[in-house]
């Protein structure tokens, strides 16, 4: 970590409880870095997966969702909800990119835990500064966080559609939603319909750039050559791309 390090962290904080707990620990003079920049929500179930994703890729070290706590909403009765599975598929997201996933945080804070929010922002400061830059402890360069980034973001609408037809919590209570969580069920939902086309989406971002080998891409993306080469099959029967036998590589047909 870089002694001078000063993290840009992103943070989406509900307009009725955590905003209110940032003002009241401002007010009351409780210290935390100033590394935070605020974006204020109508509540913590409003911020789309591709806020957290795009916060990253436009330079964020580390982003914060803020919201009030369960059972306590005051804008919308389960949107927390909505923001603990929201917060849990990006960390999947992040792990399957190379990203570490702690440089995402949710927490609950209330407008009277001014204090809390200071403890929780010190907190969290530590750890990005000790992470460093995005892509410092991930060992991935601008090129490569962008591209497996992008290919993430372009993923968003059908994860929302994967997440409405097969996340949906069977019963919107504290116990109730920690239980699904701990079930495995998002685990396996996102390894058997999401890790897939996230492999793919960052192939094709990778085509975007050159025809390539799958050799190359496997070792590119740090995939199985015969998990490149079974994309590539799928791919090729879509008309995505095709395959050129005289360079012996793939172009990129139709993204």
């Amino acid at each position: 970590m870089e002694q001078n390090f000063k993290p840009t962290i992103i943070g989406f904080l509900c307009n009725w409880c955590c905003y209110g707990g940032a003002d009241l620990c401002g007010v009351s003079r409780f210290q935390y870095p100033p590394y935070l920049r605020v974006i204020r929500v109508m509540c913590s179930g409003r911020v789309d997966l591709r806020f957290l994703v795009k916060a990253l890729l436009n330079g964020a070290d580390g982003v914060f969702v803020g919201g009030c706590h369960l059972n306590d909403c005051h804008y919308n009765p389960e949107g927390n909800y909505d923001a603990l599975v929201n917060s849990r598929l990006c960390k999947k997201l992040l792990a399957h990119t190379g990203v570490n996933p702690d440089r995402l945080r949710l927490e609950w804070v209330s407008a009277g835990e001014g204090i809390r929010f200071a403890e929780v922002m010190n907190d969290f400061s530590k750890k990005i500064r000790h992470l460093g830059p995005l892509g410092s402890s991930e060992n991935m360069g601008k090129e490569d966080l962008t591209l497996n980034l992008e290919a993430a973001a372009r993923l968003v609408p059908y994860i929302k559609l994967v997440e409405r037809e097969k996340l949906r919590l069977p019963v919107r209570t504290e116990a109730g939603v920690h239980e699904f969580l701990e079930s495995g069920e998002l685990d396996r939902v996102f390894d058997g319909a999401i890790a897939e086309k996230l492999a793919m989406s960052r192939i094709i971002g990778l085509l975007k750039t050159a025809p390539l080998s799958t050799g190359a891409i496997s070792e590119k993306l740090g995939l199985a050559p015969s998990d490149v080469s079974r994309h590539m099959i799928t791919s090729s029967r879509h008309g995505m791309v095709r395959y050129d036998t005289a360079g012996q590589c793939y172009t990129l047909v139709r993204a």
